[in-house]
């Protein structure tokens, strides 16, 4: 009998260890909670805008205290202000000066004047059907690769008035260094030009050039070929980033914005 009590006990710990451990995995993850996100931006709403939170509550008790003051009290204080000049004019200079200087060193705002999108010619528009035959033509993927390709275009929202490289188009493919080449310049510099003359900015009037590509990054680069081509300044700030993928493209504009507010 003490050794079946013995075993009930056991029993009894091990259910209610593996209880606690169940209960446990169940609490959620507090640091995967998207009310968190809430919480931090929040607190960076809080830390940018601190000072006016702390001037409108100062503000609103200097008015309520000046509301309270009559004529007599007025010319009283002017009286006594005369007599501290001296004071009255550091006081003064430094509100200018603290002024000032806040105003120089708080962040800019930068706003987006125009943006422009290359669209190629109707020649290279490709369906479906083409971009598969010529994945078949190519010889160089398998049954599988051909298959995984197929769901990628049916789940990608890619339509069948899409654009293909020209390289790619021929038969046979010529998938060469010079036409990856021909082919970024075609859209990069056919989307400046539009932009440019969207907005009339001349082209050496620009200071900062920011180039993002998912893929192709040769050697020079894709900002030293515009700079080249359209004869920027020589000091103009050009960064070029390469290989990061589709989310560089947000990366890019954060940098581009943080140099301007700079």
């Amino acid at each position: 009998m003490g050794n079946e009590q013995k075993a009930n006990s056991e029993s009894g710990n091990i259910s209610i260890e593996a209880d606690l451990e169940r209960k446990g995995n169940t609490l959620p993850n507090f640091l995967l909670s998207i009310k968190l996100k809430y919480v931090k931006l929040g607190y960076h709403y809080l830390i940018s805008h601190a000072l006016y939170l702390l001037l409108v509550p100062l503000l609103g008790i200097v008015s309520a205290h000046f509301s309270t003051l009559s004529v007599e009290d007025l010319v009283l204080l002017w009286s006594q202000l005369k007599f501290n000049l001296v004071t009255v004019v550091v006081c003064s200079v430094l509100m200018v000066f603290l002024g000032t200087l806040y105003f120089m060193t708080r962040p800019r705002n930068v706003y987006l004047v125009d943006f422009a999108c290359y669209k190629p010619n109707p020649e290279v528009m490709c369906s479906k059907e083409i971009f598969m035959e010529r994945s078949r033509q190519a010889r160089i993927f398998t049954e599988e690769n051909l298959a995984f390709q197929k769901k990628i275009l049916e789940r990608s929202g890619i339509g069948q008035k899409s654009y293909f490289p020209e390289a790619l188009l021929r038969v046979p493919a010529n998938p060469c260094m010079a036409e990856a080449r021909r082919e970024a310049e075609m859209v990069m510099f056919g989307a400046i030009d539009d932009l440019l003359a969207k907005t009339g900015v001349k082209a050496r009037d620009i200071g900062i050039l920011v180039v993002n590509c998912s893929l192709f990054n040769p050697t020079p680069s894709l900002s030293a070929m515009i700079v080249n081509h359209y004869k920027l300044r020589g000091n103009i700030l050009s960064y070029n980033l390469g290989g990061m993928g589709c989310s560089a493209g947000l990366i890019s504009i954060d940098l581009a914005k943080q140099l301007l507010q700079v």
